[in-house]
C-alpha cells in the first residue's frame, strides 16, 4: 500500500529538490535547473504556506516518504487554492492549480505520482473546487487525462523577469 501524507514545513527542502528534478526532466527548462536564488525563495514560501492551519491552507501538498532514506521524499504533488469571484461556469469561485508533480528517479513507475495527485484532487474535492488546471508535460499527460483532465481554452500569459 502506498502511504501518502500531507506535506509539513520540514518537507520544504525536499519539495524544492524534487521541483528541481522536475525542471531537469522538462524540455526547455533543463538548462535553467540547478542551484539558484529561486530555490531559497521556494523553500521559504513552502515553509510559510505549509505552516498555516488546515482551514487556511492555500498550497496543499502531498508527499510519499522514501522508506530507504529517512528525511527524503520519493514523490510529491503540490497545488494552489484560490477563492475567486463566482462565475456561471464556477458558481462557488473556487479555483485550483496543480503543479510540481515529481517522483524521484529511483522510485518511478510505482504509482507514486498518481497516488500524490489523487490525494491532492481529493483535497480539492472536499473543498468543492469547481475548476482545477495544470500544465502537463508529455510524460505526465496520460496520467492527468486518466484522472479526468482535458483540453481547456488557452489563456494569454504575461511573464517578466524582475
Amino acid at each position: 500500500m502506498i502511504e501518502v501524507r500531507p506535506a509539513v514545513p520540514a518537507d520544504a527542502p525536499e519539495l524544492v529538490r524534487l521541483r528541481n528534478l522536475m525542471f531537469e526532466a522538462m524540455p526547455g527548462t533543463a538548462a535553467l535547473a540547478g542551484p539558484g536564488p529561486w530555490q531559497a525563495t521556494a523553500e521559504q514560501i513552502l515553509r510559510e504556506r505549509l505552516a498555516v492551519p488546515a482551514e487556511a491552507l492555500t498550497m496543499p501538498s502531498f508527499v510519499i516518504d522514501d522508506a530507504e532514506r529517512p528525511g527524503r521524499l520519493a514523490a510529491c504533488a503540490v497545488g494552489t487554492f484560490e477563492q475567486r469571484l463566482p462565475a456561471p461556469g464556477n458558481p462557488d469561485g473556487r479555483f485550483g492549480f496543480v503543479f510540481n508533480i515529481c517522483t524521484d528517479p529511483g522510485h518511478r513507475l510505482r504509482g507514486y505520482a498518481r497516488a500524490c495527485t489523487e490525494a491532492l484532487l481529493a483535497w480539492f474535492d472536499t473543498r468543492r473546487v469547481g475548476r482545477i488546471d495544470l500544465h502537463a508535460s508529455s510524460g505526465g499527460e496520460q496520467l492527468y487525462r486518466s484522472l479526468g483532465f482535458g483540453e481547456h481554452s488557452v489563456a494569454l500569459s504575461r511573464q517578466r523577469s524582475y
